[in-house]
């Protein structure tokens, strides 16, 4: 009797990692769609931002694009508030927060 329980335990014991082997298996491609491994290993498409546009008030200025720090007294602008500061993007002077790049003012050179 014993020989019996034993042996139906070992059995029981290899044959249920080949049941979840086999499940395993049958659900290896759901959900991926046409393409298999090609569609999910595709190398993902940069996107080129141009930041030579025109700004307005209330805008957020990505990092990236914040240009060069103006020196306001030379160019003739009103002095930035604590926590914001001029800088010259494509022509346009825009007074910026330093920390959340919110575009406060802006002033077009010459005109």
């Amino acid at each position: 009797m014993k020989k019996i329980l034993l042996a139906t335990i070992a059995l029981s014991m290899f044959a249920t990692p080949a049941a979840f082997a086999q499940q395993y298996r049958g659900d290896r491609d759901q959900g991926r769609g046409h393409g298999g491994y090609e569609q999910q290993h595709r190398q993902p498409q940069m996107k080129k931002h141009d930041y030579r546009k025109r700004w307005s008030k209330g805008q957020r200025v990505p990092s990236q694009a914040r240009g060069n720090r103006v020196d306001y007294k030379r160019h003739h602008l009103k002095a930035p508030p604590r926590g914001y500061q001029w800088v010259e993007n494509d022509g346009q002077y825009l007074m910026i927060g330093i920390a959340s790049g919110l575009i406060a003012a802006i002033a077009n050179p010459g005109r």
